[in-house]
């Protein structure tokens, strides 16, 4: 039995512990100067903050809620901006977007993923010159056509998408009776 209940509070450590390393619990220190990248990063960061605790603390009853039999589940609308968050990092790199680059993942390796994939475009974006800016295109290749948009269509497709999608996951866990917990939305600062 002392086996059992310390296997179940390292497990439990061990979890929380791996919260606390995720990316944007609070959102981090803005740039110095304004530009272009640091703007379009400050809104990734924006982004990152909000999906860290419109996804904190869902349980499986959150994640399988859907207000009708015809919408999505909080879990696959969550798979959705993991998706998104895979554009948004491969423009930031440069690279070529392709059909079934998104595996499959558990929900909090998922979760994990899509906060680092936004952690890497902000970085990428912060410092980013207009030159730099002008190469972080949307490119998708499809067979033996490839289809190129500019970073433009980025912020008004997957980015603004993904903002859509969380306020969406906030609704759902309130009506599946787990609240989304207050955090200062306009300082980015996790709840005291």
């Amino acid at each position: 039995m002392k086996f059992i209940s310390l296997f179940f509070l390292l497990v439990t450590c061990a979890a929380l512990g791996q919260d606390n390393s995720l990316p944007f619990k609070e959102i981090p220190s803005h740039a110095e100067n304004f530009s272009a990248g640091s703007v379009a990063s400050r809104l990734i960061d924006g982004l990152g903050f909000r999906y860290y605790w419109a996804t904190e603390g869902l349980r499986e009853q959150d994640l399988n809620f859907k207000p009708s039999p015809d919408s999505r589940t909080s879990l696959q609308t969550l798979e959705h901006i993991y998706e998104m968050s895979i554009l948004i990092i491969n423009a930031t790199q440069e690279r070529v977007n392709t059909p079934g680059q998104d595996k499959k993942l558990p929900y909090s390796e998922m979760r994990q993923a899509t906060l680092e994939n936004f952690q890497k475009a902000s970085s990428n974006l912060k410092n980013a010159s207009d030159d730099q800016m002008k190469k972080f295109n949307f490119i998708y290749q499809s067979n033996d056509k490839q289809i190129k948009y500019p970073f433009w269509n980025l912020i008004n497709g997957p980015i603004e998408d993904c903002i859509w999608h969380l306020g969406q996951i906030v609704s759902f866990r309130r009506s599946s009776g787990n609240p989304f917990k207050e955090v200062d939305l306009f300082l980015g600062k996790a709840p005291k």
